[in-house]
């Protein structure tokens, strides 16, 4: 089985041969009064593979562990390197710094001892690390080689790769592709019948952000409701903290804001049990757009720059760029546009096609009102067609919708009429790109086994 370690019967041999010579033992005394001198001398030769049973009393003779013996792997040692990946999923959250440089120490152990489980779980990591500083490209080849080292396992084992891929996708503008991803790992997990809670949560935890992204509310309200039916069945409370997050964003694209902070709560509390900030500042990022839709915008701005600041102290830059684009949004509103338009241009240097296109649309978008709050309609109607191309590209329908209506309001006024109904129309009509998906329907609703209890 993966992540076993080293036990083919030559290097079972060779570890018996090297420990049974340090204690200058003969093969006779080895295997006496149980096995005989012959049997030791086929095993060191890597001529048999011994039973559980007999290197467990090879093991005992030579003063080591069975693990060690049949693996290679000092005692304890899987346990000492499980401590490292959680303290380094810890800094992670905490942003102290160190994450990456203790994940490279553990990625080489587990090469090195041919621990092929928990060396994906360091992969996914190392790419979340990646996602963080906006490193797309590593981040997708870590997701990657957690994925093929997993290849032969069952697929709930794959998931976390997948989900780290897909967000991946979804940060680089392929919206669509991401979601096909995702919806094909939840209807293989019911074909399969391998409805694990922990994996169909974090699956719709993801895609349901991806269904908002899109435009497609109603699918994201079901996601979220699978995903609450399974939390109770899921132990880990920051996986169920994380559905919240999602679902809070769910309800506030209903306009249920109070329902929204009441989940925001539940998840924020979790993360200030555990200390995870990063996901405190995303916390406040959301709520931050909780107060900019009651027009509470000194509050809005106080919670953005919190975020923001959390972000940047963490060393998640890309995250805080996009936080920067709401938080121009709230200048403007509150009448500092030139303010907002200097962040904005600033920031589209760092933001664009393959690496944050939906917030850079966002960019260009406020960009394009602003220009033409001062009459700059080329400027404007310049930053409302980038703004159209990204979204268009990405497949965030609902933001192409709004983007193609400032673009067909601009038009119109302007007395360009064919031109504004032609932008109202590519609002509305979309084709699909070659080596992506539509919405289809919904992947199948998994059956999970019933919860035995005693």
């Amino acid at each position: 089985m993966a992540g076993e370690g080293t036990g083919e019967p030559k290097q079972v041999g060779e570890r018996i041969q090297r420990l049974r010579t340090e204690l200058g033992l003969t093969q006779r005394q080895l295997a006496e009064p149980q096995y005989t001198a012959a049997y030791v001398s086929t095993l060191e030769a890597g001529k048999g593979r011994p039973s559980e049973t007999a290197l467990r009393y090879l093991a005992e003779k030579l003063g080591t562990s069975y693990e060690q013996l049949a693996t290679g792997i000092p005692t304890g040692l899987r346990a000492r390197l499980r401590l490292g990946l959680s303290e380094a999923r810890r800094l992670l959250g905490t942003g102290e710094g160190a994450a990456a440089d203790l994940l490279g120490d553990l990625l080489e152990q587990t090469v090195q001892l041919d621990l092929t489980d928990l060396r994906s779980e360091v992969l996914v990591a190392l790419g979340d690390c990646a996602l963080e500083r906006g490193d797309l490209t590593t981040a997708r080849d870590r997701f990657e080689e957690a994925e093929q080292l997993l290849a032969e396992e069952p697929l709930p084992r794959r998931v976390a790769a997948i989900r780290g891929r897909a967000r991946t996708l979804r940060l680089a503008g392929e919206l669509r592709y991401a979601c096909y991803l995702l919806e094909n790992t939840l209807d293989e997990l019911n074909d399969q019948g391998l409805a694990d809670p922990d994996a169909l949560l974090l699956l719709y935890t993801t895609v349901l952000t991806l269904y908002l992204d899109m435009g497609a509310y109603e699918r994201a309200g079901q996601a979220a409701n699978h995903a609450l039916e399974l939390a109770p069945r899921v132990h880990d409370p920051v996986s169920v903290a994380n559905l919240h997050r999602g679902v809070a964003r769910t309800l506030a694209a209903q306009g249920r804001f109070e329902d929204a902070e009441a989940y925001l709560v539940k998840a924020q509390t979790v993360y200030q049990q555990w200390e995870i900030r990063t996901d405190l500042a995303h916390c406040h990022w959301m709520r931050g757009y909780l107060h900019t839709q009651h027009g509470r915008l000194p509050a809005a701005e106080a919670e953005l720059e919190s975020a923001r600041d959390m972000l940047r102290a963490a060393g998640a830059e890309f995250y805080a760029l996009q936080v920067e684009v709401e938080l121009a949004d709230v200048w403007w509103r509150r009448g500092r546009g030139e303010e907002a338009a200097d962040l904005l241009t600033g920031m589209l240097g760092d933001l664009g096609l393959g690496h944050g296109s939906v917030h850079a649309a966002a960019a260009h978008r406020l960009l394009g009102s602003i220009r033409e709050e001062h009459a700059d309609t080329d400027a404007a109607e310049r930053h409302y067609r980038a703004a159209v191309a990204l979204l268009e590209e990405a497949g965030a329908s609902g933001d192409l919708a709004d983007a193609c209506r400032m673009l067909g309001d601009l038009l119109h006024r302007l007395e360009r009429t064919d031109e504004a109904v032609a932008a109202y129309r590519q609002g509305l009509l979309r084709a699909a790109h070659p080596g992506t998906t539509t919405l289809g329907p919904a992947p199948a609703v998994p059956v999970v086994p019933p919860e035995r209890h005693g």
